[in-house]
């Protein structure tokens, strides 16, 4: 009996022991990345399972990849999922307390192959829940390339001959860099774009169904160009060099240095280039008829009823650029960078422009027109990001600070020379153009989550724009060569855009079904100003405006899952299109003496309301994606031409094209993408596009709707040959369009590329031939009821390139297991 109370305490202690176990509950955290990149997987699964088979519970991981979880004390496999990914698991971890996991890294689900061959060939095109991420270093054929001519390798995405960016055929496209609006985009021209070498680029985000956290910019979506930035430990980098036919030389490096306190990188490069390009135009003139002052019907018969151009492009451009931070760990929780940008590019180019005046077929007359054009433009910004964690479950502040400068110098010389019946120098002209533009912005975001599921988001943002455009025109006295100013032409115009945005949104999932519901105010205050002189009565032309309006852009984004590797998705954003600077400049700029584009003051930003319906299927080896779309804008833009009533020296009617608001726009469209890996040496990849137009308005009393179809589709194939080999292709075909005015075939291309390891797997030695078949080229038809014009423009010939490669600690450390430590932001995560 002496053993038996003791024991009886002893039983009594033990139960006690075990039911306070059994309620106790600990915290397991970690994080969670895609494998090979290090990108942070959103809204990854987290769940915990018992002995019995059955989910305790789990939780699911913030928007850098991290989750935080409080589970009962007990021995469980944790299961680690996100759609399209292969799962894993961490069999029988005894959770006795608190608990930090191993970070985690989930790869695609295609064949089985190693690290090394799926992060190459299988990650080029990822699709998210939101968005579909493309990474420019897999494309063979981009090497030596440019950053527009990646672009038009993106899903969704065309660029076309003249460098026009558009998505799903919607070339009003928000393009930010690193989630911000930026000088390295060129303030919202393309043309930088064309300067900037592919190789700087680490990723492209195609965002078609926005959140409220982004712009409400850009009626089409937002392309967000992410930066190379390593967040590996250590020293790792890569460096490349091209050369290229014609003309194509360029050398690129990027460095990054990483300790526990900081991560320095850098990305710099030169390049010099030529561009040989052409033209054709076949312009046809009628009878014009119209009543008189006094009443009179008056037919007007052209001087000439043909006249032909043919254009030859010369262009040369050489230039700099690089983009430097550093990223200073405060402590765990936070983090400091500041990164600087610098691009500099000086251009020559020489347009040859033949004219022949015609009647009846026969030539009576023909012209020379040579422009010589130098172009001087600069960039830099300089940005700051702080980033505090409050806690590892996504509690959150940012905040963001961001100066942009920008010049551009531009002078033309243009000559022309009558060559027939006789030769005769005609006057010349020089243009002189200058502009600046000075970008602030300031941005604060906050993200406070609520409970296991649900987020809470608010912030501001502030932009505040100005553009100065002094434009000159001198034209020469006679053949004398003295040069007087055209004062009704020559003006300095002055826009300035100013934007104040506040947002909020709420994010919840129960089972299988999550939303996100966002709302966007913003206000808008356009200035513009205009210092010219009317050349008739020596008084200032006033051509002010003062425009400020406020709008309201709701965002809704739902997601079911349909099971382990298949969802529906339906968004609804609301968006806006602002006149840029160049759309309401009234002065006219002459692209030819016949030819001016003129801004309109008068035009209205246009607004849009999409409706986006996604599929998305994930098999072993096969991806699907797919899309139902259909966007209704109203005073939508459009350009049209019309005649001005002026005649050249010679008879020639000008035309003039200007921007208007039209009354509506309808787009109604389907896509879908298919990625297939049948075998570790195959990769195939192909998308198509299909929508369908709409506009109703009049303008001058012409209507200037129109009703159409079009489609453009791309097809990759990247195989796996012996000796380290591999081979890439690249096709791509548009379909004819037409609008209101004009008719446009369609267009083909094809690129081509192949590639070898050498140096132990360190060095890598590509030869690509863009536009192999030398077919991209636009070809149209102007119809209005005073003349035609068919037009072949080639903006750039078939390009070969040869690029070397080399890459020094990158490929060990991106093969590791658990590379890189945490603490850092990701620059793609900054959404404006």
């Amino acid at each position: 009996m002496k053993y038996l109370l003791p024991f009886i305490l002893l039983l009594f202690s033990y139960n006690v022991v075990a039911q306070t176990s059994e309620k106790k509950q600990v915290t397991i955290k970690g994080t969670i990345l895609e494998e090979g990149t290090n990108y942070p997987l959103e809204y990854s699964t987290v769940s915990f399972i018992n002995r019995d088979g059955k989910t305790v519970t789990g939780g699911i991981t913030d928007l850098d990849g991290n989750y935080k979880i409080d589970v009962p004390v007990g021995v469980y496999t944790v299961r680690f999922e996100f759609i399209s990914y292969k799962t894993k698991e961490l069999k029988n971890q005894n959770f006795i307390k608190n608990t930090t996991l191993p970070t985690i890294k989930l790869d695609l689900d295609a064949a089985s192959l190693d690290e090394v061959v799926v992060r190459a060939e299988t990650t080029e095109v990822q699709i998210r829940l939101d968005k579909k991420i493309y990474n420019i270093g897999k494309d063979l054929t981009a090497g030596g390339a440019s950053v527009s001519d990646a672009l038009n390798n993106v899903p969704s995405v065309t660029v076309d001959v003249d460098g026009a960016i558009a998505l799903r055929g919607n070339e009003n496209v928000r393009i930010l860099i690193n989630g911000k609006p930026s000088a390295i985009a060129g303030f919202g021209s393309t043309d930088a774009l064309r300067q900037l070498p592919a190789e700087a680029i680490e990723r492209v985000e195609v965002i078609t169904s926005p959140s409220a956290r982004y712009d409400a910019e850009g009626t089409a979506g937002i392309l967000n160009i992410i930066l190379k930035k390593e967040k590996t430990l250590g020293v790792n980098g890569s460096i490349s060099t091209t050369i290229g036919v014609p003309t194509n030389s360029n050398a690129s490096g990027n460095i990054n240095i990483r300790t526990n306190k900081f991560n320095i990188f850098n990305t710099t490069g030169v390049y010099y280039r030529k561009a040989p390009g052409k033209a054709h135009f076949d312009n046809n003139y009628f009878s014009r008829n119209f009543i008189d002052s006094d009443g009179n019907p008056v037919t007007v018969e052209p001087t000439f009823d043909q006249v032909i151009e043919r254009r030859d492009y010369d262009r040369m451009g050489k230039g700099f650029n690089t983009n430097l931070g550093i990223e200073y760990f405060i402590n765990d929780k936070s983090s400091i960078t500041a990164s600087g940008f610098y691009r500099k590019g000086t251009g020559d180019d020489v347009t040859t422009n033949n004219t022949f005046n015609r009647n009846n077929n026969e030539t009576e007359e023909s012209i020379r027109r040579i422009e010589y054009e130098g172009e001087d433009d600069s960039n830099y910004q300089f940005s700051l990001n702080y980033v505090n964690n409050f806690n590892d479950n996504g509690h959150k502040l940012t905040a963001d600070f961001q100066y942009d400068y920008g010049k551009d110098d531009e002078n033309s010389l243009i000559t022309e020379n009558r060559l027939f019946p006789e030769f005769i120098t005609l006057p010349s002209e020089n243009i002189l153009q200058k502009r600046t533009d000075r970008e602030y912005l300031a941005q604060a975001d906050y993200v406070l989550p609520i409970g296991e599921n649900a987020q809470f988001e608010a912030g501001y943002r502030g932009s505040f724009e100005e553009t100065i455009t002094d434009y000159t025109l001198l034209q020469e006295d006679g053949i004398s060569g003295v040069y007087q100013r055209n004062d009704s032409l020559s003006n300095i115009f002055n826009y300035e855009e100013n934007v104040h945005a506040f947002y909020t949104q709420y994010g919840n999932k129960f089972g299988k079904f999550s939303f996100l519901l966002g709302l966007r105010l913003e206000n808008t205050q356009l200035k513009g100003s205009v210092d010219a002189e009317n050349v008739d009565t020596n008084s200032p032309i006033n051509l002010n405006f003062d425009k400020d309006y406020t709008g309201l852009f709701p965002t809704v984004n739902l997601t079911y899952e349909l099971g382990d590797r298949e969802n529906i998705t339906l968004g609804y954003n609301r968006r806006i299109n602002r006149p840029r600077h160049w759309f309401i400049n009234p002065f006219p700029s002459r692209s030819s003496e016949a030819n001016v584009f003129q801004g309109n003051p008068n035009l209205d930003p246009a607004y849009s309301s999409a409706f986006d319906l996604g599929y998305l299927k994930s098999w072993k080896k096969l991806t699907l994606s797919s899309s139902i779309y259909y966007q209704h804008e109203t005073d939508s833009f459009e350009r049209v031409q019309e005649e001005t009533g002026e005649t050249t020296s010679n008879g020639i009617p000008i035309i003039r094209t200007l921007p208007i608001n039209l009354s509506t726009n309808k787009r109604y469209g389907f896509e879908a993408g298919l990625l297939y890996n049948p075998n570790k040496w195959l990769t195939l990849n192909g998308s198509f596009n299909y929508f369908m137009f709409k506009s109703e308005g009049f303008f001058n009393g012409v209507d200037y709707g129109t009703e159409d179809v079009s489609y453009f589709g791309r097809f990759s194939s990247k195989v796996k040959l012996p000796a380290k080999i591999e081979w890439q292709t690249n096709a791509f075909y548009r379909g004819p369009r037409n609008n209101s005015q004009t008719e446009s075939d369609g267009i083909l291309s094809v690129d081509m590329a192949i590639s070898k390891d050498i140096i132990n797997d360190n060095g890598t030695l590509s030869l690509n031939v863009s536009d192999l078949l030398n077919t991209r080229k636009r070809n149209s038809l102007t119809t209005t009821s005073s003349f035609t014009s068919e037009s072949e423009f080639q903006w750039r010939a078939r390009q070969v390139n040869l690029t070397f490669t080399y890459r020094f600690n990158q490929k060990k450390q991106r093969q590791r297991p658990n590379g890189g430590s945490g603490g850092g932001y990701d620059e793609g995560g900054f959404e404006g």
